[in-house]
């Protein structure tokens, strides 16, 4: 099984930039408003707007691989679990058993 974490601590870390970045930018077009120059609004709500845009796409990106990702994860394990219980049909009862067993007990005691 591979590990994620790394993969984790930079996605996280590129996040945190992305968003430093743009809330960098909006904070600058506050700043220009209380100054009354046309131009200088302009600008730096067409960066603001470029930087919003490309962070959007970055996050989407990183959204679709987390999701693919986590398919992936999810259909190997349904995959592994399937496996088991067609090499091992006798045990997988048994312990199907034991944890009905297990939740009626606990259900019983309410």
């Amino acid at each position: 099984m591979a590990d994620h974490a790394p993969h984790t601590r930079d996605t996280t870390r590129q996040l945190k930039e992305d968003l430093q970045h743009l809330s960098q930018t909006v904070e600058e077009l506050v700043n220009a408003t209380a100054d009354d120059s046309r131009h200088n609004i302009k600008e730096l709500r067409e960066r603001a707007e470029r930087r919003l845009n490309e962070t959007r796409a970055r996050l989407e990106a990183r959204g679709e691989r987390a999701y693919q990702e986590a398919r992936d994860t999810v259909t190997h394990q349904a995959d592994a679990c399937d496996r088991y219980v067609h090499d091992h049909p006798w045990t997988s009862i048994g312990i199907g058993a034991a944890v009905g067993v297990v939740v009626g007990m606990l259900i019983g005691r309410r």
